[in-house]
């Protein structure tokens, strides 16, 4: 998505930036916040009437393709003129990778090839002007990151939650020679200030939510001389409404939902064949039962449904509709005409995918907006910052990077 001719964002950078994605996103948020899977009517497809009956008007298969890449879509006003102003405010360039001494070949044994390619580019990326003498890998799982990062007279130390996970890394580390420390740790709890200390660089790549955040407020708070943070499920959170870092966005009147922080990460980039058939089935169906429980119920509104195990689309399609009705205590169906609630499932499916190619298009800034929110956090806290990618879109979709350093 990035180019190496764009800019990455640094100190100088940020408050502009945040303040053009603010004003887009909060001009256009009737756009980007109703989720046509909830609706059988969009609130704006009144007004913008041309451009919803061209996108209900198109295949499934025709969304699929348009899904990432929703920007070069020729469709009808306004959605070129949004594509552009959204391409423009997401342009972010690649944070200048270094020269990295090849690493040994043991390494990569056991971490899976996407992951693996991540981390490598995640590490290739951290340019410090004070090299490392601590590395902390933050919701470590196994320490791959962290051992990936650990050369010659470097520490490392490695916390995790999952004691499964712990072990396997700890054995790892043995089984290379590296005096790593893997430690049991809540980084949620309050007990883990104690963990960061002004000797540790920490580092993060696709913490969660809640995790991540907790890093940031505890690394400057700690006085950590540097951190690399590339976040990932912002809409993780304890709270139902996002809680803004920074002295912008907390002034900003744009407030945030969990259901809004899920925006971003509604791509398919990295789902295989198969992935995407069951994620189809799974859409279609319950968008076909959604119909039926608005006629059961006597309510036209959207009813959510929890998620369900893969063993439930193996049955067939009436059971499946007779025992989510049940799970959700609504009336039974009895009777009805299966193959036709189906295929109106299918059809629904079609016109809810294409809808949101308009909700696409706020995707990238919102993420944008989040993670500017975090950088002008850490600069309030006496960091340099720089924001860019660290690898392809293919890779990764979550490919934003924060580097911070004490000013």
């Amino acid at each position: 998505m990035s180019a190496m001719s764009e800019p990455i964002l640094t100190s100088g950078d940020l408050l502009a930036r945040f303040r053009a994605l603010d004003s887009f996103l909060l001009q256009h948020q009737a756009l980007w916040r109703p989720r046509p899977f909830h609706h059988l009517q969009l609130p704006w497809e009144t007004e913008l009437a041309e451009l919803a009956t061209w996108l209900r008007s198109r295949s499934l298969e025709q969304a699929e393709a348009s899904d990432n890449s929703p920007f070069a879509l020729s469709a009808p006003a306004p959605f070129p003129d949004l594509a552009r102003q959204a391409q423009a405010l997401s342009q972010l360039g690649e944070i200048p990778s270094l020269n990295s001494p090849p690493r040994a070949h043991a390494l990569s044994v056991d971490v899976p090839g996407r992951k693996l390619a991540q981390i490598q580019a995640f590490a290739s990326h951290l340019q410090f002007r004070q090299r490392p003498a601590h590395w902390l890998d933050w919701c470590a799982g196994k320490g791959h990151l962290g051992r990936w990062l650990t050369q010659d007279d470097q520490h490392l130390t490695c916390l995790e939650h999952d004691p499964a996970l712990i072990e396997s890394g700890s054995a790892l580390s043995k089984r290379l020679g590296l005096a790593a420390a893997h430690l049991r740790q809540d980084v949620l709890a309050d007990d883990c200030d104690e963990r960061l200390t002004k000797e540790h660089t920490p580092v993060a790549l696709h913490a969660c939510g809640d995790l991540h955040v907790r890093l940031l407020q505890l690394a400057s708070r700690n006085g950590c001389p540097q951190l690399a943070v590339a976040p990932c499920c912002y809409n993780r959170i304890a709270g139902l409404q996002y809680q803004a870092l920074s002295t912008a966005a907390q002034a900003s009147a744009l407030r945030l939902s969990r259901d809004d922080l899920g925006l971003p990460l509604s791509e398919t980039v990295t789902a295989g064949a198969r992935v995407r058939r069951q994620r189809n089935q799974s859409m279609a169906w319950r968008l076909a039962f959604d119909l039926l429980q608005r006629q059961l119920r006597g309510i036209d509104e959207y009813l959510p449904t929890p998620s369900l195990p893969s063993d439930w689309f193996s049955k067939s399609f009436a059971r499946f509709c007779h025992d989510l009705a049940m799970l959700r205590d609504v009336p039974l169906p009895g009777e009805q005409d299966w193959p036709e609630l189906e295929a109106r499932g299918w059809q629904r499916l079609a016109e809810v995918r294409n809808l949101e190619l308009l909700r696409n298009l706020f995707r990238r800034p919102l993420e944008l907006w989040l993670l500017l929110d975090r950088a002008l956090y850490l600069q309030e806290q006496g960091y340099r910052v720089k924001l860019g990618t660290f690898c392809d879109y293919q890779l990764s979709p979550r490919n934003l990077l924060l580097l911070a350093e004490r000013a």
